[in-house]
């Protein structure tokens, strides 16, 4: 005769039990790779095959917080490719770039110099201020591609003012907006900074691009910095998870911030053995990632659309206001053809899962927006004047006018 406690665990066990699986999982599954291949947003919407989470699943049991051995085995192989002492998993970009100024930064007053566009400035809601009271110091490049020595040098603080906040780090980010940065500009404010005794970390979310797209390895991409952030989860596809690189000082003190931001995880082994598939498989496939973004502007340019930056990786933006036609009609164009785009302003982001066939069907769907304005009577004329960003900025959202 069960007891009043067993009836009642079962009771509990029926309430908390739950099934997150579809009865057509595997066909939803299918449907939403194909989704993904035709999705020109960015390419953070990659999803995991077969493949990988079957090499994934096959990685060690342990908790990271102690010691996890495929994830130590990750950490050591990212550190040894770009010729640093140690290496952190972490599970996103904004909180390895965060521990990164957080570990460097050791006793405020102190600024930050970086882009403008930057990822640290612009996208991980005020974390420099908000961890590490950190003053940002953001430039808008001269060039309007990339920050150079010159723009950098004039903005830096030193000295013994009571009134600022003397520069202790420089933060470069590459690819910036799907843009390289060159390797001698790079080297160049290096120099300058290490000279001045001021730290240099790179936000390298998309630095495999830049080693695929210029044939420099992973260390002299690293070289100059003293800490690097290297997503996975981006270009080459891994599920989550991104590794911070510096010295083993940095990265001990830096492991001890994880833990405060509560971003030590327990059993990560099948994440790593995602990213180390990502790496052994994915990587190989970024020259066809951005062929296929070349390819895309080359057609929007043979249509007489205006590109604002080029594809010089997976990435270009671009503006059909020359054509006559506005974001926002392009996006709500795209999401109702039989097989949907998604897009959803001037950035179109190519990636590993990204079908060619749907670059071609962009292209086609630009081409036939065209015709139907010109067979309207739409005229140069008709334009409607562009607004720039402050910043130099060149992503513009599709927001369709209210009536």
């Amino acid at each position: 005769m069960p007891s009043a406690l067993d009836i009642r665990l079962a009771q509990l066990a029926e309430e908390v039990k739950v099934d997150v699986l579809t009865k057509t999982q595997d066909l939803d599954n299918a449907a939403k790779i194909e989704e993904v291949s035709r999705a020109f947003m960015s390419d953070t919407i990659t999803v995991p095959t077969k493949e990988m989470n079957a090499y994934a699943m096959r990685a060690s049991l342990g908790d990271d917080v102690y010691f996890e051995p495929s994830t130590a085995a990750l950490e050591a192989h990212i550190a040894q490719l770009t010729g640093k002492e140690a290496g952190l998993f972490l599970p996103s970009g904004t909180m390895s770039n965060q521990i990164a100024l957080r570990t460097h930064l050791e006793q405020p007053p102190y600024s930050v110099v970086c882009d403008a566009r930057s990822h640290i400035y612009r996208m991980e809601a005020g974390g420099a201020a908000f961890h590490s009271g950190a003053n940002s110091i953001p430039i808008i490049p001269e060039n309007d591609h990339h920050l150079t020595l010159e723009d950098i040098e004039p903005r830096v603080v030193s000295g013994t003012d009571v009134h600022v906040a003397p520069t202790r780090i420089i933060a470069l980010e590459n690819t910036l907006n799907g843009t390289i940065i060159p390797q001698e500009d790079v080297m160049a404010i290096s120099e300058y900074a290490h000279s001045h005794d001021i730290l240099m970390h790179l936000d390298g979310a998309r630095i495999w691009h830049v080693a695929a797209e210029t044939g420099l390895s992973m260390k002299e991409l690293c070289d100059p910095f003293d800490s690097v952030s290297l997503c996975l989860s981006k270009g080459l596809g891994a599920p989550i998870g991104t590794c911070l690189v510096g010295s083993k000082k940095f990265i001990t003190k830096a492991r001890w911030f994880r833990k405060l931001f509560g971003g030590g995880m327990r059993q990560t082994g099948f994440l790593v053995g995602a990213a180390a598939y990502a790496l052994t498989n994915n990587f190989p496939l970024l020259p066809r990632v951005h062929s296929l973004a070349k390819r895309m502007q080359q057609g929007l340019e043979e249509l007489g659309v205006g590109i604002l930056s080029p594809a010089e990786t997976c990435m270009l933006f671009y503006d059909p206001a020359p054509i006559g036609v506005e974001y926002w009609e392009i996006v709500e164009r795209a999401s109702q053809l039989q097989n949907p785009i998604k897009i959803n302003g001037s950035r179109l982001v190519t990636h590993i899962q990204t079908s060619p066939q749907a670059v071609e069907d962009f292209l086609g769907l630009v081409r036939t927006l065209k015709e139907e304005k010109a067979a309207s009577g739409w005229t140069v004329a008709d334009m409607r004047p562009q607004k720039k960003s402050v910043f130099r900025d060149v992503y513009v959202k599709a927001v369709k006018p209210t009536k």
